[in-house]
Order: C-alpha cells, then structure tokens, then sequence
C-alpha cells in the first residue's frame, strides 16, 4: 500500500476544523484522563451496553481503575474515534475499532502495538484468539494492533420447517444457483412468503458487504494487483445482476431500503424462507422470545468458484498511541477480551450473549455449545475460514473481503452503494449502475497505480 501521509492530513486538517467548533474536543484544550481512570469510547451495539454494565462492579472492583463510557451510535463513534486519534489528542485511551480501521490507522501511527503486553500477560493467552481475526486485527509489521471483543462471519439461514413442508432439500455447502433455484420454489410456499432476503439499503456497510462477498466467489474484485479498476469486469458484473435480479424476483418488498435490521426482522417475522448476512443475526433468531427459534437451519455462505465467501469483521478494542494511561488501558482490553470476561456474562446475563466468534476456547463451553448449538460451530468454521488476504481467484493489492481496506473506500463504497440500490429498486440498469460504479473507482486507483 502507499504511504497514507496524504490521507492523514486530510484527517488531521477535518479533525482540527471540528475542534475550532467544538470546546470539549481534547485537541482544543481537552484533557485525557488520569490517575486510575481511562476513557473508552465505544459503540452503542448491545453487547457492549453490557459490557457497560458489568465494568463497574467487577473490573473497576478488581482492579480499582475507573472506566469512563462514551458510547455512540455506529456512525457518530466513527467521526469521534477519527477525529481523536486523528489528532492524537489523546482524550480517549481506548476506542472500538473494525478490523476496517484498524490496519489503516496502525501505519498511520495513530495505535500502540499490543504485542508486549499480550507477551506479559499470561491470562490473556493471545494464541487462542482465532488466526483469521488476529491477521484482520494485525499491522503490515505484522504487530496486532487491537484485540477483539467479537468477531463475526456471513452465512445462510434457512426456515427448516418451510423446507421440509415443501419438499426442499438444503445442501450442506449450497451454491449461489442452487440458492436460486431454492429461492424459486420457496417463493409464495406459504402466504406472504418471500424466498429470501437480501440486503439493499445503500452503504458501504450494508448492501456493499453481502454483496462483495458474492463478488469474490464469482471471480470478481474491486481491484487486481496492480490497482486497475474492475467494477465492469465480466465476473463484477455477471455476480452484481445475479444478486440483483434473485432480489427483485425473490425478495422482499422495499429490498432497496431493506439493510440488516429489516431482513433480520423479516426473517424473525416468518416473511422470508431464506437470508444471507452476518452470523451474528442467528443469537436474535434463537432468543428466548423469537417466534422463530428452533426453526432456522445454519449453512455456510453460498460458493460459485471458491472454497469458501463468508466474510470478516470484528469489533475490537485500540489503544491510542497518545494515551497516557497505557498499562492501565491494557488492563481493560485483556477484561473485555478475555476468557474471564466470557465466562462472566455466560453467568450473568446467558450463554447465548457470550461475545463469540473471536476465541477457539469459546466453542469448548459446554454451557456455550448448548445454548449456540444450532449456529455456534458453523459460525465458527466460517470465521475460521475467512482468509481476508486472498477471498476470491486472483491477487488483490490489499487485504479485505467485504470491504477494501484504505481510507477511500468508506466514500467509494457508499457511492457505489447507491447506484446497485438504483438498480435493485428498478430506477436503473445494471449496466448503467457499474458503468458509474468504474468510473468512481477509476479516481480512487489513479492514487494508488504504479505504488
């Protein structure tokens, strides 16, 4: 990759104007915390809302460190973590990172290796964090440069009971036509139903992800080795109009403004015989409550010419460079991303919130494998077998799978987003949708060509 000095100023100089505007931004006069305090800035997600809630009697009980929370929605938290360690302010010691940010921010210097520390720290035992998610949590010095709280995959859930009343067989490792053909003869099996549910919502993290996951196992890539532009390739395109017209043939109504949270509703509603998208959804479907627990079936995600196209992400804990309170800091991420940690909302809050899919270990609790049993060792395989390095058939010039990780493609890839939605809904062609989608990444790689 080049060197990211140009993006950093551009960090910097966006960070510093929004101080000019805000007083309380620590680049304008702030302060970090001290003594036995540290301030983490986090996601608002549920499970770190438990988190949340479980900090104060137990961590800062054993280890006398405060812990003050900032917790902001997705979006917000983004903005705030650039922003802070951007500018190395240094206001917030720890923050939730992706591994989307994390290898970005690690060159720019902007992250405190965590290498030492998990070294000294015999409890925290870094070999049992799973391959795949440390290598997507790692620098290219091959440093780990956050620690996960969880980590996830993509798979397909399927309605068994809809399956078995209409005489459809699942296959174990199915492939993207044989999704189809399921989809066809599970369209309308029972009133209301739709065969499956895939996202179209724009954003890079909503219809993107799914979607570039199909990309790879296609042939596709947003970009070869050398940074060529390959949105109008024959593989981006032939993968782009199979998902877009098995979602306007099969799908659920509005699938253009349908994301996650609408698909895990209809799923969760009895709407959908089918779904692609995270394995985090399948703790919801299987809750307590749901209507449709014991119902689902767990296969992994779809192939055409790979082995395997689940994807990867992970939330996970960074420290930033600037913090003054590193030791302390440490402290906290071996808590939260530790065994012990795991342990302690399995008997506190229930098994099935454990924050799974980072730990080898996870899959060995008895108590874990009975209440995750019907997605946990698929979820598992998934994660396992993830290889952000080389997702699809042919060299890709950085790591990702359903994302490409520089600094650019948030933008590129919401822009993009928006044209395959326009498509979806029916207000453009294909063809017309990537035509636009090549020429944006056109810009981005005259950046990166020849580096």
């Amino acid at each position: 990759m080049r060197s990211q000095s140009r993006y950093r100023a551009r960090a910097v100089i966006g960070s510093a104007a929004a101080c000019a505007l805000l007083a309380g931004c620590a680049g304008a006069g702030g302060a970090g915390s001290g003594g036995d305090t540290i301030n983490v800035l986090m996601v608002n997600n549920p499970q770190m809302v438990e988190l949340q809630k479980l900090t104060a009697k137990h961590f800062t009980a054993e280890t006398g460190i405060k812990v003050n929370f900032t917790v902001l929605p997705e979006n917000d938290v983004r903005d705030k973590i650039g922003q802070d360690f951007a500018n190395q302010a240094g206001q917030y010691d720890v923050a939730t990172l992706s591994n989307y940010e994390t290898p970005i921010y690690a060159k720019n210097g902007w992250l405190h290796p965590l290498d030492e520390y998990t070294r000294k720290d015999r409890h925290f035992d870094q070999k049992d964090v799973l391959p795949s998610i440390r290598q997507s949590l790692s620098g290219e010095d091959g440093k780990m440069y956050a620690q996960p709280f969880y980590g996830e995959s993509s798979f397909l859930m399927y309605r068994k009971d809809v399956f078995e009343e209409a005489g459809l067989k699942m296959p174990e490792k199915p492939t993207w036509p044989q999704v189809a053909e399921l989809a066809a003869k599970a369209d309308g099996a029972k009133k209301g139903l739709k065969g499956i549910c895939l996202r179209g919502l724009p954003g890079w993290g909503e219809v993107i992800a799914p979607l570039t996951s199909v990309v790879n196992t296609f042939g596709g890539t947003w970009f070869d080795k050398d940074w060529n532009a390959k949105l109008d390739s024959p593989a981006f395109h032939k993968a782009t109009k199979f998902y877009v017209d098995l979602v306007r043939k099969h799908g659920q109504s509005g699938a253009a403004q349908s994301g996650y949270a609408e698909c895990l509703n209809n799923m969760t509603q009895g709407k959908t015989a089918m779904w692609y998208d995270a394995t985090a959804g399948a703790g919801s479907l299987e809750a307590a409550k749901s209507p449709v627990k014991g119902k689902i079936g767990y296969v992994p995600a779809p192939v055409v010419r790979t082995d395997a196209s689940g994807w990867l992400y992970s939330w996970a804990w960074g420290l930033q460079e600037a913090s003054q309170n590193k030791d302390k800091a440490w402290k906290f991420i071996s808590w939260a991303s530790g065994k012990k940690y795991e342990r302690l909302v399995g008997e506190e809050s229930g098994w099935a919130n454990v924050p799974a899919g980072k730990r080898a270990s996870t899959y060995e609790y008895p108590e874990y494998r009975k209440a995750a049993g019907a997605f946990a060792e698929v979820t598992r395989k998934a994660v396992v077998e993830a290889d952000p390095r080389d997702p699809g058939v042919q060299q890709r010039p950085t790591i990702g799978i359903q994302f490409v990780d520089i600094p650019e493609f948030s933008d590129l890839g919401t822009k993009v987003s928006q044209e395959i939605s326009a498509a979806i809904a029916g207000r453009q062609s294909v063809e017309s949708a990537l035509k636009k989608s090549q020429q944006l990444a056109n810009e981005v790689a005259e950046e990166y060509e020849g580096r």
